[in-house]
């Protein structure tokens, strides 16, 4: 199963639609994913406007299985109301042959921090003790781990010590998430955390090109996951943090 994780479209000011309209050309005609994940901020300020481009934009992203996420500032100047009347969320878990996708909603009207919450956490572990033989994967829109080059950290998950401690319980494989537009990933074990750089606007931290990440599920239940730099060369996303050097480095 191919997944593509796309995060931080920032449909507003900021908004590349040149990117926006390379990045549809090659899923639609390259990269032909089962499933879209987009993982928040689709707007940049939670305006009408703004998420009636984004209605348009998303829809001519041909892929049949479309899970989209509010961010933080989708829920800016009472967007939050907009969100569920553009994109409302049916159901919150995603079962496919080999794969569960469960989604946590962390966005917080006109909060720049994330939190998920006593009974998301409780819902999760619930919902995926049940399933077995299954690679679990986790989609949310705030960080639960710091990274580098995106300066400091106030608006991370505030329960993300609890999140986590839940995602481990769950036995959760992959945690997908966006918000820093840095594209990075931390290997904890059995337990990978995946964060995918901005899509489509030019809010750039520490990695300067628009990107998305193509996640691979195999049928022996391995995980392989890439960034794709839209109009650009796809490579390892572990590659990244391997060969990372600072963008400014002290002589």
């Amino acid at each position: 199963m191919r997944i593509v994780q796309i995060s931080d479209l920032h449909i507003g000011h900021h908004f590349k639609k040149e990117v926006f309209d390379l990045l549809t050309e090659e899923l639609n005609s390259a990269i032909n994913p089962d499933c879209i994940i987009i993982t928040g901020d689709l707007t940049d300020e939670g305006l009408l406007s703004q998420y009636e481009t984004a209605k348009n934009r998303i829809e001519k992203l041909n892929c049949s299985n479309k899970i989209i996420l509010p961010g933080n500032h989708d829920y800016r100047h009472t967007g939050y109301l907009l969100f569920k009347k553009f994109f409302p969320v049916r159901n919150q878990i995603h079962e496919f042959d080999d794969i569960v996708i469960l989604t946590l909603n962390t966005a917080r009207p006109d909060r720049d921090e994330g939190e998920v919450g006593y009974r998301q956490n409780l819902w999760m572990e619930k919902s995926l003790f049940k399933i077995h033989d299954k690679i679990k994967v986790v989609a949310m829109h705030h960080h639960l781990i710091s990274i580098p080059d995106t300066g400091t950290d106030k608006v991370i998950v505030y329960d993300a010590g609890d999140t986590l401690r839940s995602c481990l319980t769950s036995k959760v494989n992959l945690v997908l998430c966006g918000h820093k537009h840095r594209p990075w990933i931390w290997n904890l074990g059995s337990l990978e955390i995946a964060y995918a750089g901005t899509a489509t606007s030019d809010r750039y931290r520490g990695f300067f090109d628009n990107s998305y990440n193509i996640i691979e599920i195999h049928n022996n239940k391995t995980i392989k996951i890439e960034i794709k730099i839209v109009g650009g060369k796809r490579f390892p996303l572990n590659d990244l943090v391997q060969n990372y050097k600072p963008f400014l480095e002290i002589s």
